[in-house]
C-alpha cells in the first residue's frame, strides 16, 4: 500500500511539471545570451581607389567618407560626394550642392562655396563659380587665377591648358594666369620659325616658336608674320613699328602703317596718308609722297601717284620706266603683271617692255615659272613666260589673284566647287574632294573635309595631322 502511494505521488509530480494543452513554452534569456546580429553583403555601397593612403567610400545612406588602408573609417560619411585625395586635400560636396575641400583629418579647410571643383595639383585646384566660369584657387582657398575660362585642366609641369568661350582662344597658362604656351596644331602658320598668336578676344598679340612656347610676349594690339627676321606690329594707339625676332623694337611705333623689311627697306605711311620707305636705322630714304606702294621685290617697287597711275621706282626713289599703268603688281620671276589698258592684262620685263599681252579677264603673278590667267568664261588656266597656255582654262577659282604654284602644286576648284591640286602638266594629283583648302607650304597643306574638320595633308594627299 505504501509503495502505491509513493508511485502516485511521483506520477502527479511529473504531470504537474508538463505544460497544459495550448500553452506556449517560453524560454527567457539574459542579454548576454541573445544571438548576434549578422550583417550581410559588402560594408560599403561603393569604394574608390586609394590615393595618398585614403579611399572614399559611400555608405547605404548615400553619404561619402574616407577609410584608411586598414579599412577603418577615419573621416565620417557625411558628405553628399567626395573626390580622391590629391596634394593632401580632397574635394567634398555638402547638402546644398556646393563644393569645398577637407584635409586628411576630415577638417573642412576650404568652405563649400563652389559649383564644382577639381583636384589639387602643384598647389592649385580648378574651381567653377555660379556663372560656370573656371579659375584656380590655392590651398588657402584664395582665388589666384580669376574664373573666366569655359574649360580648364589641372596644372602639370607648371602649366594648365584652358579655353575661353571663343574656341580659337586655347592656350596654356602659368601659375600666375599668364599665357605661356599654345597648342601647336597648324605648323603651316609659321614664318621664320615663329607664329603670331593672340590672347582672349584678340586683344593682345605675340609670337610662339615651333614648340608652342611664347617667345615674344602678348603685348601688341596687332601683329604681322615675320619676314626676313622682322615683323610689323602696332600698339594700343594704333601706331605701327617693327620688331626683331627677340621682340626688340627696332623701329618705334610712330607710323600710321608699315610692313616688314624687304630687300633692306620697309614701306611706311605717315599721318598725311602718304607712303615712303625707311631703312633699318629708321631713317626715311624715300620721302612719303606716294598714294600707294608695295614692298621692294627684285630691286623695284610699285608706287601709285595722286592721279591713280602706277609706276616703278628703284631704291633711290627714281622712276625707272617712263610708262604709267592702269595697274601694276610687284616683280616675280623677272616679270610683273600690268594692266596695259583698262580691260587688258599683260606682263613686262625689267626694261619695262610688254613681253606678254592677252585679253584675259584677270591674271596672277608668276610663281615657279607659271602664271594663272582667267578667260572670258571665268575659267582659270596657266601660261608660261612666253605667254603660251600650258594648262587649259578649265578650272574654277574664287580667290582674288587666282591660283598659283607652290611646292610644284596648284590649288584648283572643280565644277562642284570642291578643291584639289594639280601639277605643272595640269594633271590632278590630289582629287577635288575638299570643301576648303590652302596652297602647299613646305610640303604640307591645310584642307577641310565634308565633316567640317580641318586636316593637314602631304603632297600625296595623305592626312598627316
Amino acid at each position: 500500500m505504501k509503495q502505491r502511494i509513493i508511485t502516485s505521488v511521483i506520477v502527479l509530480s511529473l504531470l504537474a511539471a508538463m505544460p497544459t494543452w495550448g500553452q506556449t513554452n517560453v524560454i527567457k534569456r539574459t542579454p548576454a545570451q541573445q544571438p548576434a546580429k549578422v550583417k550581410t553583403g559588402p560594408q560599403w555601397k561603393y569604394q574608390g581607389d586609394y590615393h595618398e593612403g585614403l579611399a572614399y567610400v559611400q555608405d547605404y545612406k548615400d553619404k561619402y567618407g574616407y577609410i584608411d588602408q586598414s579599412g577603418k573609417l577615419v573621416i565620417p560619411c557625411k558628405w553628399k560626394y567626395g573626390w580622391s585625395f590629391s596634394d593632401g586635400m580632397a574635394g567634398v560636396k555638402d547638402d546644398n550642392g556646393l563644393y569645398g575641400f577637407v584635409d586628411k583629418t576630415g577638417t573642412l579647410v576650404i568652405p563649400c562655396k563652389w559649383k564644382s571643383v577639381g583636384s589639387f595639383h602643384e598647389g592649385l585646384a580648378c574651381v567653377t563659380d555660379d556663372s560656370d566660369k573656371k579659375g584656380f584657387i590655392d590651398k588657402n582657398g584664395t582665388l589666384v587665377i580669376p574664373c573666366k575660362y569655359e574649360y580648364a585642366e589641372s596644372f602639370k609641369d607648371g602649366l594648365a591648358y584652358v579655353r575661353t568661350n571663343n574656341h580659337n582662344d586655347r592656350y596654356y597658362i602659368d601659375r600666375t594666369g599668364k599665357i605661356a604656351k599654345f597648342p601647336v596644331e597648324n605648323d603651316w602658320a609659321f614664318s621664320d620659325g615663329l607664329s603670331v598668336v593672340h590672347g582672349e578676344n584678340y586683344n593682345k598679340h605675340g609670337y610662339i616658336d615651333t614648340t608652342g612656347v611664347v617667345v615674344i610676349p602678348l603685348q601688341w594690339k596687332g601683329a604681322n608674320a615675320f619676314k626676313n627676321g622682322f615683323a610689323a606690329v602696332y600698339d594700343d594707339n594704333n601706331e605701327w613699328g617693327i620688331i626683331d625676332k627677340t621682340g626688340k623694337v627696332v623701329i618705334p611705333c610712330k607710323w600710321k602703317r608699315t610692313d616688314s623689311f624687304s630687300e633692306g627697306l620697309a614701306r611706311v605711311k605717315d599721318d598725311n596718308d602718304k607712303w615712303g620707305y625707311i631703312e633699318k636705322t629708321g631713317e626715311v630714304v624715300i620721302p612719303c609722297k606716294w598714294n600707294s606702294e608695295n614692298s621692294f621685290s627684285e630691286g623695284l617697287a610699285v608706287v601709285m601717284d595722286e592721279n591713280g597711275w602706277y609706276s616703278f621706282i628703284d631704291k633711290s626713289g627714281n622712276i625707272v620706266f617712263s610708262h604709267k599703268w592702269w595697274f601694276a603688281s610687284s616683280f616675280s620671276n623677272g616679270m610683273a603683271l600690268v594692266h596695259v589698258a583698262k580691260d587688258k592684262r599683260g606682263y613686262i620685263d625689267k626694261t619695262g617692255t610688254v613681253v606678254i599681252s592677252g585679253e584675259w579677264k584677270s591674271a596672277g603673278d608668276f610663281h615657279e615659272g607659271l602664271a594663272a590667267v582667267e578667260d572670258k568664261e571665268k575659267r582659270w588656266g596657266f601660261i608660261d613666260k612666253t605667254g603660251s597656255i600650258v594648262i587649259p582654262c578649265k578650272w574654277n577659282f574664287n580667290w582674288l589673284g587666282g591660283p598659283y604654284f607652290e611646292d610644284g602644286l596648284a590649288l584648283v576648284q572643280d565644277d562642284n566647287n570642291n578643291y584639289g591640286y594639280i601639277n605643272k602638266t595640269g594633271t590632278i594629283v590630289i582629287p577635288c574632294k575638299w570643301e576648303s583648302a590652302y596652297s602647299f607650304f613646305e610640303g604640307k597643306a591645310r584642307v577641310k573635309g565634308n565633316n567640317n574638320q580641318w586636316h593637314i595633308i602631304n603632297k600625296q594627299g595623305q592626312i598627316v595631322k
